[in-house]
């Protein structure tokens, strides 16, 4: 190899790890659990939504629920300290698996963009996200799939 392709190839590799990196850092926040159905409910435990003591954020801003028995996952964003909306992660325009991240549901398949009230902020899809009936019960974030 001589030197021009050399430095060609270096310069392509440092330029895909630096466009690599924020969406890898962006992936780090993401929790996944899978939980067990009860009794037409899902419970996931509040203290799911904290954080190892020593980051900066306190608290996940959503966790992914899955189970075998679900078509597709449930994203849980926690708003506040005791309001919280579940979301199922179905594009409402194509059926597609949506993406979480940070504030925002993602339809990989044709660009459509859900907020954290499951609102269609970005076509095409024009319909909200099936938002699933949350309450708390004994430290524990009830959501009922019953529709």
């Amino acid at each position: 190899m001589n030197r021009k392709d050399f430095i060609k190839t270096c310069g392509l590799a440092c330029l895909n790890f630096s466009l690599l990196t924020p969406v890898l850092t962006g992936c780090a926040g993401v929790k996944t659990v899978s939980l067990a159905i009860k009794n037409d409910s899902v419970y996931i435990p509040l203290s799911e939504f904290e954080k190892t003591p020593g980051k900066q954020e306190k608290f996940f801003r959503y966790i992914i629920v899955e189970n075998e028995t679900l078509s597709y996952p449930i994203c849980v964003y926690r708003l506040e300290k005791d309001n919280y909306t579940a979301l199922l992660m179905k594009c409402t325009h194509l059926g597609n698996e949506l993406t979480a991240y940070g504030t925002r549901l993602y339809c990989s398949a044709h660009g459509s963009e859900f907020g954290v009230e499951g609102q269609a902020v970005n076509g095409p899809a024009t319909q909200s996200l099936h938002k699933f009936p949350v309450i708390i019960e004994n430290q524990q974030l009830k959501i009922s799939l019953s529709i």
